[in-house]
């Protein structure tokens, strides 16, 4: 019944669920007469990204609210409903979640405090347990509604973001080494900043899958989801190692006559195989790419004899050319690394499918 709305944008399943958090709250607290404001703007807050995190952080926010609801009582008594209270009881609210180390809770707690304020009655004991009260059903129902209803599935959107990257890191790759040329620093800002945009996403990709473990803990899931998953996993430890040379490759400033022609044509034969390996879905590397790339070691191997150990015997800092083409290299031997993962991937896939 649900479908319909979740496959229109404006309707993720996370908000879906919020709403049906707040239905399924307002129509307890109204069964039992209970005030239906703290419970709902609890339900709202207490929505999270995975079942995992909701009951963790459940056992979080209970204990945080009691002490909001008792601060704000006490003040309330004390002093009656002036501005004083209502900041008095948030400062100490905040102040002693974060000691007692309930910072997931924090929010809720303070957002208790504050608003239980202005809807006191005389009987202050009765109204910290109504508020307290409403508080946890707003906690309880959300916690439930995330476990059992719309489970998430980050995979898809994990799968999308790698594709993306592999894409990001192939234009990237070309770029950098196109601006080894001598070009303006307008181009090497844009690099950077595209640079920070891979890594950027990269970070993201690891925030979802943290996610999906998370998730799968308390739902289950098949043996082809889970190897997938790995060799998602893979991929983005691979794709980190291309950023961090991505990121060297930036800092390896060549002129345009530190090589030769033929050199020059090389490394830029040799950027164009990495960026068809990168954007293969497969990652097949190809024998072209092998033979540029014993050319390139061959040449890496030269240029430290005649520039490295023979130029300056003191001087043991290597040059932006030798540099350049060690980490290329490498990167190389990150995408052997990369297709060989993705072919026993395949190979296992085979396997599993004719048993």
């Amino acid at each position: 019944m649900l479908k319909p709305f979740t496959n229109f944008n404006l309707l993720g399943g996370r908000t879906i669920k919020t709403g049906v958090s707040v239905f399924i709250t307002a129509l307890i607290c109204g069964f039992f007469n209970f005030p239906v404001v703290f419970a709902v703007i609890t339900a709202i807050v207490t929505i999270e990204h995975t079942a995992a995190d909701s009951i963790k952080k459940a056992t979080v926010r209970f204990p945080a609210s009691a002490i909001g609801a008792l601060l704000a009582t006490s003040f309330y008594a004390l002093l009656g409903k002036e501005a004083i209270t209502y900041a008095l009881a948030a400062m100490l609210t905040i102040a002693i979640c974060h000691k007692l180390k309930l910072d997931d809770g924090i929010i809720v707690a303070t957002i208790t405090a504050t608003a239980m304020i202005p809807e006191f009655h005389d009987h202050y004991f009765v109204s910290f347990l109504t508020r307290l009260g409403t508080t946890s059903i707003g906690i309880v129902v959300s916690t439930f509604v995330n476990f059992f209803l719309m489970p998430p599935n980050y995979f898809p959107i994990i799968d999308k973001t790698i594709n993306d990257l592999f894409t990001h890191a192939s234009q990237l790759t070309i770029r950098i080494i196109s601006s080894n040329k001598g070009n303006s620093n307008e181009k090497t800002r844009n690099i950077s900043r595209s640079y920070r945009q891979l890594t950027a996403k990269l970070e993201k990709a690891f925030q979802l899958s943290q996610y999906q473990r998370e998730e799968w803990k308390y739902h289950r899931h098949t043996i082809e989801q889970m190897s997938a998953f790995q060799l998602s996993q893979k991929k983005l430890a691979a794709l980190q190692q291309i950023a961090y040379h991505l990121g060297n490759l930036q800092y390896a400033h060549v002129e345009p006559d530190d090589f030769s022609p033929e050199e020059r044509t090389l490394l830029k034969e040799i950027v164009q195989c990495f960026a068809e390996t990168l954007e293969d879905q497969e990652h097949k590397i190809g024998e072209d790419q092998y033979k540029k790339v014993e050319k390139l070691d061959h040449l890496f191997w030269k240029w430290k004899e005649l520039h490295v150990e023979y130029s300056d015997k003191t001087q043991h800092q290597l040059p932006p050319q030798t540099i350049l083409m060690y980490e290329l290299l490498c990167f190389h031997d990150v995408l052997k690394e990369l297709e060989r993962m993705c072919s026993q991937y395949k190979k296992a896939v085979a396997t599993s499918g004719s048993t």
